[in-house]
């Protein structure tokens, strides 16, 4: 690998969206994954209108639209009653669209990735996997990346894109402990042939209860649906995908729950829940000629379904402030001038979202003045300064 170019860690959406627009702009890249092959994991994920903007800059967003799902209004319902609180019924078939429309969507996380995966590859990018880091050095003309394999990287610029237990962040701020916000989330899927007795109130809902929180959306064309349950509670439970739940739990937690939520939770597969951890929020996210970006820097509660916008807004931003600035620390400078403001303001909105919705009393609702109707922060473009 050239000292001039750019490394990055984690094969993730932050990481791909960022190596993808270095290679735009001509700059030398290599992705390097500590996972041995890339496979299908994680499940559903909502994109936002502003990693949409980033991917029609990319020349992507065809393609991705191809693979994702179009959301209606998400609308919010009455946990009991099934009654629309806001919004109206998304009753579309999930089919994927050209991507013109300027609209939310839900895709896959894996088919995501394999769309940013094919064009970093069509674009002469190179992914390595097997490649866990353990360390960094830095010069001051360079910064080094060793691998768990015995591999090292040399380049101009090192960027930690690699996901909520971050090495580089390790590295770069230690001791910094994540923070359990007392909730759990469950995901599953369900094929839609066993789902769909149970969709009779539209392609995408989120049902709201007392301290709990049931969203359900298509994938992968309409073929399957995500169920994402959100729960209030003391038990700390691990980050991550490695924690199975019992559907016994599950059923229990949304017991007397609209049959729509009880009849999906009946049909689901293998269910895996996570403690939802958040970070105290940066100051700065770089040293040297290391950065971070994505839930390495900023990871947030998932209540505005803005995490994965959020890497792919820094991962465009980066790359277009280490085009145009030769010197590091100031490409730094100028993308930490930019995302911190903005991810700071979502990562304080998505935790304010979830104290509103899992506090709510549906029968007396009330959301007029919450987060997720803020438009510009809903609506916000980062690739307005750059085209």
């Amino acid at each position: 690998m050239a000292a001039d170019s750019v490394a990055i860690i984690g094969a993730g959406l932050g990481g791909l969206t960022c190596a993808i627009a270095l290679r735009r702009r001509g700059l030398a890249v290599d992705v390097y994954e500590a996972a041995e092959r890339i496979e299908e994991t994680g499940a559903g994920l909502t994109l936002g209108l502003g990693a949409q903007h980033v991917f029609r800059a990319l020349g992507v967003q065809g393609a991705v639209a191809a693979k994702a799902c179009p959301a209606g209004n998400l609308p919010f319902l009455h946990y009991g009653t099934g009654k629309a609180l806001m919004g109206a019924l998304d009753l579309g078939d999930g089919l994927g669209d050209d991507g013109s429309a300027n609209i939310i969507r839900h895709i896959y996380r894996a088919d995501l990735q394999k769309v940013l995966l094919a064009e970093l590859g069509r674009l002469g990018g190179a992914t390595h996997t097997g490649h866990r880091l353990t360390r960094f050095e830095q010069t001051e003309d360079t910064a080094t990346a060793l691998f768990d394999n015995g591999f090292s990287a040399s380049a101009r610029a090192l960027i930690g894109a690699d996901g909520v237990r971050s090495a580089i962040r390790a590295k770069l701020v230690p001791g910094d402990a994540p923070r359990f916000t007392d909730h759990v989330a469950y995901r599953f899927l369900v094929p839609m042939d066993r789902a769909k007795p149970f969709m009779d109130l539209g392609r995408s809902a989120i049902f709201i209860g007392p301290q709990r929180t049931f969203n359900r959306y298509t994938m992968a064309q309409g073929r399957i649906v995500n169920g994402a349950a959100l729960v209030e509670t003391g038990e700390e439970v691990p980050e991550g995908w490695s924690t199975p739940a019992p559907l016994e739990e599950l059923q229990a937690a949304f017991e007397g729950w609209h049959p729509d939520v009880t009849g999906l939770i009946g049909e689901a597969g293998a269910i895996i829940k996570w403690g939802l951890y958040d970070r105290a929020p940066l100051g700065t996210w770089s040293q040297g000629r290391v950065t971070m970006l994505g839930d390495a820097a900023h990871a947030m509660l998932p209540f505005l379904g803005m995490g994965a916008a959020m890497a792919i807004e820094d991962g465009y931003v980066l790359a277009q402030m280490i085009a145009r600035h030769s010197d590091v620390a100031s490409a730094f400078a100028g993308y930490e001038k930019r995302r911190i403001p903005r991810t700071s303001q979502v990562h304080h909105a998505s935790k304010v979202q979830g104290q509103i919705t899992q506090s709510i009393d549906p029968d007396n609702f009330a959301l007029a003045g919450a987060p997720v109707n803020n438009r510009e922060m809903m609506e916000f473009d980062p690739t307005a300064e750059f085209t």
